[in-house]
């Protein structure tokens, strides 16, 4: 997928837009053949004060440290995954959990379709189910396009969570949730679907990838006052069916800047004080999703498979050091997010997906060898961290 193909890949999205009306969707079944596992119809949320469970066994001790937690967005549960052996546990979290965060205090905060759960990861258990303020989210329905949550970030102190709220068909929102009281403090106006949120190493801003408007929203997180800058390194072309939008987004360390990663062809690098950008050049040739960096400034990119498969290349894992040094990993199948160990040298992606082609599990890379392995774990897992 290379910029002189432009004209051919314009033709292909077009057709591609008259099928799909927004360009990532979803359907009902996995890769594998087997079903989301979705809650079924009608069914309760519990009550949001009590403890709630999964139907794992009871835990025996402290969540180990270097436990894998992941969002079943093909579920209601978020599962936690021992990375030699697979799931271990399971906590009912609330309908289609897409995004989670996690504090240095153990709890996750992980966005669901019917509001914040918040998951004591040492017990293993749900001790709240915070809703939305936002309006206009219809029912509690799965999909990629469904109302509710998408990516949430914490704080750097770790007082507040910061989550986007998807309306579907129109602009969405980003909420603060104040984490002593669990209680949304605001509602600030964002793009359209809010695919991911970061916040800024000092705390003061947060910025909202906003999917299908081609930017991000940059949030002051004193006042709230926001303002959006046009993240489209490809132009806007399409609308809601172009494929070239951006999802995730990472803050540089060592500048926060932000970066965005483009089809495997770009990497757009934006000053998010000034609004400006550059565009520097990456070598995967693939559809991207989920991104990492870590504190050295490797940039993980999560290369989800072709949009053309006669030009384009398959699933991936960029590797991209600080100076731009890329090493680009196979992967078998489409996969979402991505999450590195503590030390550095293993990348746990996940097999979710947004759209089909999804499968119920993890590939656990080593980045110095580029070996991989597949590790089951939970039902459609998108958001990943480690614990």
């Amino acid at each position: 997928m290379t910029r002189r193909d432009r004209p051919v890949r314009t033709v292909v999205l077009a057709l591609a837009a008259a099928a799909l009306l927004a360009g990532c969707s979803t359907t009902a079944g996995g890769a594998d053949g087997t079903d989301r596992g979705a809650p079924s119809a009608g069914k309760s949320p519990g009550d949001a004060s009590s403890p709630v469970r999964g139907p794992g066994p009871e835990p025996t001790g402290r969540t180990p440290d270097g436990t894998l937690l992941v969002a079943d967005f093909g579920a209601d549960t978020v599962t936690f995954v021992d990375p030699e052996k697979g799931p271990v546990d399971s906590v009912r979290a609330g309908a289609y959990p897409y995004g989670l965060a996690v504090g240095e205090d153990g709890r996750a905060w992980v966005a669901t379709a019917e509001g914040v759960a918040v998951v004591d990861t040492e017990r293993r258990e749900r001790v709240d189910l915070i809703p939305y303020r936002t309006k206009g989210l219809g029912p509690v329905t799965g999909g990629e396009y469904r109302g509710g949550g998408m990516g949430i970030a914490l704080a750097p102190d770790g007082r507040h969570a910061y989550v986007g709220v998807n309306v579907p068909g129109g602009d969405g929102t980003v909420e603060t949730i104040d984490t002593r009281t669990r209680e949304v403090t605001d509602a600030t106006g964002v793009g359209r679907r809010p695919f991911d949120v970061d916040v800024s190493r000092d705390g003061r801003e947060v910025y909202v990838t906003d999917h299908d408007s081609f930017d991000v929203t940059v949030v002051d997180a004193r006042s709230h006052d926001a303002r959006r800058i046009e993240v489209a390194p490809y132009g806007t072309e399409g609308g809601l069916g172009s494929w070239l939008k951006p999802h995730y987004a990472a803050v540089r360390p060592s500048d926060g800047r932000l970066l965005f990663p483009f089809e495997g062809e770009k990497l757009v690098v934006l000053d998010p004080r000034t609004g400006r950008s550059t565009v520097e050049r990456m070598t995967a040739n693939t559809h991207q999703h989920g991104v990492t960096v870590t504190p050295d400034g490797t940039l993980l990119a999560v290369g989800t498979g072709p949009i053309d498969p006669s030009r384009d290349e398959g699933p991936s894992l960029t590797v991209r050091t600080a100076d731009g040094k890329e090493k680009v990993i196979p992967l078998k199948g489409p996969h979402e997010d991505v999450a590195v160990s503590p030390d550095g040298r293993t990348a746990y992606v996940t097999g979710g997906f947004t759209r089909d082609g999804y499968w119920n599990g993890i590939t656990v890379v080593d980045l110095d060898s580029g070996d991989t392995r597949r590790l089951s774990a939970g039902s459609r897992p998108l958001g990943i961290a480690v614990l």
